[in-house]
């Protein structure tokens, strides 16, 4: 009889050593892990500045709210309000969370009777900035047209804009963390699913059935293979997207961190949607049906490529529930407005509802055999 005690902890990290090799020698894992995010990140990076036209704004507390025009400007299509006011609305314009503070003033004369200044900041994206003042040209115009049309311009919007000083907002911090939820969740999913129905296939577990290591730890090991193997990923996406795009790391290694600790737990659950999917799939052919299922809309809904703002008003309810959004939103407020995730928590405390709610139906779901 063997004097050594079989460990479990040790045919644990055998198992992760073995399935972490075999990741690497992958060509589809480590194309949707690093691949498909890094040319989408191009992509996007390339096609200008700006990650399209995000339009709250705010109204300058001396404004005139009683004329005509804030009227107008309450019900134009496209742009959102915020009833901010103080600190709160100086930092908001500062991180970037609101286009521009409008202010409506009367001028004391016939011609214009109303001009519109626009006060914005360096972390706005100019593009957005371009989008507002149209609308306002248009908003200005209609009411000239409607109120005086006999007049010249009684309303207009000033060139003049005062520029405070911000971070500035470029297409690689909207995009990066989009594109690296969306590596995570591909990851999580579609490898997790693959991975142990495969392994049901070919006898794989049967074999380590006969061996003395327990269930728990068998899956133990696998996951801890993904993680590593995704976090490693993760952090090669980071590190292209600082060096080369200038991607914002407000607070430097300590931000970097939290990204990792927020990527981690994200992982985590995602991977068991892939377990989901691996125990409800009958063959290798239905996994992908079912992996998109979880995947394809929130690829599209969650923020990944385009702000949820730009969706009609009906469809951000669904949006804003989705796990891979509560990401995305966690990982922009980190990176680039230098949030905590202390204060990121109640996007971390949806992700661990959802985490809660998967494991619970892949406890019932999940085949060994």
């Amino acid at each position: 009889m063997s004097k050594y005690k079989y460990s479990q902890v040790k045919a644990m990290l055998a198992i992760a050593r073995g399935s972490f090799k075999s990741s690497l020698r992958s060509p589809s894992t480590v194309i949707f892990s690093i691949g498909f995010p890094l040319v989408f990140i191009l992509a996007f990076a390339f096609l200008g500045s700006g990650s399209g036209p995000r339009i709250n704004i705010a109204i300058h507390t001396q404004a005139d709210t009683t004329s005509e025009v804030y009227r107008a400007l309450k019900t134009a299509p496209g742009i959102r309000i915020k009833n901010e006011h103080g600190e709160l609305l100086s930092e908001d314009l500062e991180k970037g969370r609101i286009t521009a503070i409008v202010n409506i003033q009367r001028t004391g004369k016939e011609n214009p009777a109303y001009i519109i200044h626009l006060t914005t900041s360096s972390a706005v994206n100019p593009a957005s900035v371009e989008v507002l003042q149209s609308y306002l040209n248009a908003e200005a115009d209609a009411l000239n047209k409607t109120y005086f049309p006999h007049a010249e311009a009684v309303v207009n919007v000033s060139d003049d804009i005062e520029k405070l000083p911000g971070r500035t907002y470029r297409t690689i911090d909207f995009i990066l963390p989009g594109q690296l939820g969306f590596s995570l969740l591909s990851a999580g999913i579609f490898g997790v699913a693959f991975l142990f129905f495969n392994l049901r296939q070919q006898l794989v577990l049967k074999r380590f059935f006969a061996t003395p290591i327990s269930r728990t730890f068998i899956i133990l090991g696998e996951a801890l293979s993904r993680v590593v193997f995704q976090l490693l990923a993760a952090i090669v996406i980071i590190i292209i997207g600082v060096v080369f795009f200038k991607f914002t790391l407000v607070h430097g290694w300590i931000t970097f961190i939290e990204i990792m600790i927020l990527s981690f737990i994200s992982l985590i659950v995602f991977m068991g949607c892939g377990f989901i999917v691996s125990g409800l799939s009958k063959s290798e052919s239905t996994i992908p049906p079912f992996a998109n299922i979880f995947t394809l809309p929130q690829f599209l809904l969650a923020g990944t490529f385009f702000p949820i703002e730009n969706f009609p008003k009906w469809l951000q309810p669904l949006c804003n529930i989705l796990p891979l959004t509560h990401f995305n939103n966690a990982m922009r407020n980190i990176s680039f407005e230098g949030a905590s995730l202390l204060s990121c928590w109640p996007d971390i405390a949806n992700l661990l509802i959802w985490g809660v709610i998967v494991y619970a139906i892949a406890i019932k779901v999940f085949k060994w055999e």
